[in-house]
């Protein structure tokens, strides 16, 4: 395995020790890539996934998401999607990645479309 890889797999261990999600207060969780951005809502009690958005999809076909901007647009779209279900409180799980740059404009845009975390 690559260095690199094992040490954020590590830091995404330690995160999950303590970070859960609930169907009241669901797991924002965040991955991103070289070229994009993914983001999901996590009921761990169920185990199922309750919404997600990513920098593929053709709400944000037009952004690239391996920048701030990117970020953004998947940040405001997850928000969008967890209110339309009745999610507005969530914890964030940042998956091992630095709370910087495309992480961070990621959770600003979400807090501003309205979850609270």
């Amino acid at each position: 395995m690559d260095r690199k890889f094992q040490l954020r797999a590590r830091r995404h261990r330690r995160v999950r020790a303590r970070v859960s999600g609930t169907s009241e207060r669901p797991r924002l969780n965040v991955f991103r890539s070289v070229k994009h951005i993914y983001a999901q809502l996590i009921d761990d009690d169920l185990g199922t996934t309750l919404a997600a958005a990513s920098s593929l999809e053709s709400e944000t076909r037009g952004v690239n998401g391996g920048n701030i901007d990117g970020a953004k647009s998947v940040g405001s779209l997850i928000a969008a999607r967890g209110r339309q279900i009745g999610i507005d409180k969530v914890v964030f799980d940042r998956g091992g990645f630095q709370y910087h740059g495309r992480v961070k404009a990621l959770a600003d845009a979400a807090r501003e479309g309205g979850l609270e975390f």
